[in-house]
């Protein structure tokens, strides 16, 4: 399988784009014309810099308004395309996207389009120059892919095929089966871009809301297997305008945008093979990632800090026993139930409490990492001496390091190596329910990406929470059974993201008797104001008693069709916080409800 990208999927400048596309691993580029217009460099020199960094130029684009016009219009169509084509032939360019017309089509007439696609790549061909024409989905006239399949065949040109770009195709609803009816030879080009369900004009959705492939809400892998089931062999590349990256950085937006690639091939291969056995031999074949299975729940939670005192206190005051301090490290785990928090003051210096790593408990560790290392992720090491347990790690895009465990281990490997502590007994925690990590603006579309491919999580529709200063974006990756749950926060531009805590929360067979005895122990919950109370008597049909015992406790309350949701949050500590839940019935969700009263309490 080839990789391309267009330039105009990165920040910075030409150049720039080209190393750090290189050093992702593509094999070739689109090169977007503003980028070159802006470059300081001459086509020559860009050429050559390609060449040295071993990438093809694979597209320029793009070209516009070309079909669909009077005579006049046309003649001017072709005076600048032939500008055009000269400027390819310097840059070592034979294939040029030919977008269909928004602005100045006057003629709907597929007759008048294809003679005049047909005039443009008989003057393309005269300079070795393939025309890939592309149906945009706010063309004038032409805005199916399968119009313009229609008129590229009608005009019958050796040196002209269509380019097939998934967000023209699937923002308009249009079905990608009969990509498979046109001939494999004459699809010349492929663009990939996901995208967020939204209800607004395709212009604006396009030029601003389009995500790499794994980060939206479009069946990609079933449209590049309708793509590959064509014959198509060319390269699978990238077109996505997005205002966050193209002001992140070059090199890891790169980084992101292969692994996004990585992740679509194996979809696509994936469904081929539940399509039909046979259409993954020959040309059509793309490459596999290695099977892992999903996470089967939560490991431990590991909280980072040079003291982690205040810690220790908080945690003794609720169901957590001591279990012990590591033989050779400043580490202690603490646990109940199932539920393990490792505090970690090693190479901690200057550091408050956040949340370090996550271990997740998988079928089988050497498969999940081996999944992660070809998806691009970046390992972590950590010093380990003779006799303990070597765990296998890797960096999320926040930095949150995730560990990856099997179960045997887990029940008889690194725990041994806490000396000191006391056996658990039974008390009302069962678990970890669902870990919030807070994201920097940046790395959001990068994390639902990153946990949907690497540890295979499904992706919730986003939602939006309204906080004190500002909107709270929140996404769920969770695996279906809900076994593990990673509720994705960015907070407000207004805001730096540290300002907005991480938080664990623990699952309860009973939060009342938790908060009570926790209460007892002198805990510092997050306080709830009254008028929280008022309203709640106004919403649910729960008795007065039931109220003044929430109350009582700081105890939180949502209900759905399904079932409860009881919950209360100690205050905050550093940059962390923990929270005790419990579902009844068959509730779902996180109190989405309660969460502006969370985050006005603790003035985020």
């Amino acid at each position: 399988m080839r990789t391309s990208i267009a330039t105009v999927c990165l920040s910075g400048s030409l150049t720039e784009k080209l190393r750090a596309c290189a050093a992702a691993g593509f094999d070739g580029v689109e090169i977007f014309e503003p980028d070159l217009v802006a470059a300081i460099q001459s086509p020559e020199e860009i050429r050559a810099l390609a060449e040295r960094l071993g990438l093809s130029l694979d597209l320029y684009q793009p070209f516009r308004d070309a079909e669909g016009v009077t005579e006049q219009v046309m003649a001017t169509n072709l005076r600048r395309a032939e500008a055009k084509f000269r400027l390819m032939n310097r840059l070592g360019i034979d294939l040029m996207l030919v977008c269909s017309n928004v602005a100045t089509a006057s003629l709907d007439s597929d007759e008048v389009s294809a003679d005049q696609l047909g005039r443009l790549s008989d003057l393309a061909a005269t300079y070795g120059i393939r025309l890939a024409y592309e149906a945009l989905a706010w063309g004038r006239y032409v805005s199916d892919y399968r119009r313009a399949w229609h008129i590229v065949r009608r005009a019958d040109r050796a040196n002209l095929g269509v380019c097939l770009d998934s967000f023209h195709i699937l923002s308009r609803g249009h079905d990608p089966a009969a990509i498979e009816n046109i001939p494999a030879d004459k699809i010349f080009f492929l663009q990939l871009a996901d995208a967020p369900s939204l209800s607004m004009d395709v212009l604006s959705w396009s030029r601003h809301h389009r995500l790499f492939p794994g980060e939206g809400s479009w069946d990609l892998g079933a449209f590049v297997g309708h793509v590959a089931a064509a014959g198509y062999t060319g390269p699978l590349s990238l077109e996505v305008f997005n205002d966050t990256f193209r002001q992140t950085d070059p090199i890891r937006t790169a980084a992101h945008a292969r692994r996004s690639l990585a992740w679509v091939a194996d979809q696509a291969a994936r469904w081929l093979e539940r399509a039909d056995g046979d259409r993954t031999g020959g040309p059509t074949s793309l490459p596999r990632l290695t099977d892992a299975a999903s996470p089967t729940g939560v490991d431990f939670v590991e909280i980072k800090a040079e003291n982690t005192g205040a810690l220790e206190e908080l945690l003794g005051r609720l169901d957590f026993g001591f279990r012990g301090r590591h033989r050779t490290k400043p580490v202690t785990l603490w646990s109940a139930g199932e539920a393990r928090v490792i505090l970690n003051e090693q190479r901690a210096r200057d550091q408050v409490p956040h949340l370090a790593a996550v271990g997740f408990v998988v079928p089988e560790a050497k498969a999940a990492l081996a999944r992660a290392g070809e998806l691009g992720a970046n390992p972590v090491h950590r010093r380990t001496y003779a006799g303990e347990v070597e765990l296998s790690a890797v960096r999320a895009p926040d930095g949150t390091e995730i560990f990856l465990d099997e179960p045997s281990a887990t029940e008889r490997g690194w725990m041994a190596e806490f000396e000191h502590g006391e056996p658990g007994s039974e008390c009302l925690i069962t678990g970890v329910d669902h870990v919030n990590l807070v994201q920097p603006w940046q790395d959001f579309d990068e994390a639902v990406l990153f946990y949907t491919s690497v540890l295979g999580l499904t992706a919730a529709p986003s939602t939006e929470v309204a906080g004190p200063r500002g909107l709270v974006r929140s996404q769920v990756m969770r695996t279906c059974d809900g076994s593990v749950r990673l509720p994705l926060n960015v907070a407000p531009a207004i805001l730096d993201h540290a300002v907005l805590p991480q938080h664990i929360a623990f699952s309860c067979t009973d939060v009342a008797a938790l908060a009570e005895r926790a209460r007892s122990q002198g805990l510092p919950f997050l306080p709830v104001p009254g008028n929280y109370y008022e309203d709640l008597a106004a919403r649910y049909d729960l008795s007065s008693d039931s109220i003044e015992r929430l109350r009582g406790l700081n105890l939180l309350y949502d209900r759905d069709g399904s079932g409860e949701f009881v919950h209360f949050y100690t205050g905050t500590i550093g940059e962390v916080f923990l929270e005790f839940v419990q579902r009844r019935g068959g509730y779902d969700g996180y109190g989405a409800g309660n969460a502006p009263v969370r985050l006005a309490a603790q003035g985020g």
